[in-house]
């Protein structure tokens, strides 16, 4: 029984410090994307649900789309931002790594789409909302 008593305490101390050693700095940082989530939720913003399915704006989508995935120079967040097309206008949403891929981007479904007819909503990495509404 003193064995028992003996192995069951020295388990509880190592538990003990090995909990109380951790730090909170070596967890890693949870991605939070709550205020994105809220832009998203306005009726009036486009979401990938709400891709239209008819040919034009199908083949729209998918021209942009190629353009970007196949600009190897571009980073993954910047190959995997949303494209949707609503009656011949592209909304570009997402994160990218910088203001040159977000101006890539852009360029891409400008020239595919004409100027008039994309809408940018990227966001780069890092900014703030109150940093992106003071953007031109």
């Amino acid at each position: 029984m003193r064995a028992f008593l003996a192995l069951t305490l020295g388990c509880a101390l190592c538990g003990g410090t090995i909990a109380a050693g951790q730090s909170t700095s070596d967890q890693p940082t949870k991605p939070d994307n709550t205020k994105v989530n809220k832009r998203d939720r306005d009726k009036a913003a486009p979401t990938a649900d709400q891709q239209k399915e008819n040919k034009p704006d199908r083949e729209l989508a998918k021209d942009v789309r190629k353009a970007i995935v196949n600009d190897k120079s571009l980073s993954t967040y910047a190959h995997n931002i949303k494209v949707i097309v609503q009656n011949g206008v592209v909304t570009l949403k997402g994160p990218v790594h910088s203001d040159q891929e977000k101006r890539a981007i852009e360029a891409k479904a400008v020239e595919i789409a004409g100027a008039s007819n994309v809408k940018n909503e990227i966001s780069v990495k890092g900014d703030t909302e109150a940093d992106r509404s003071k953007k031109p």
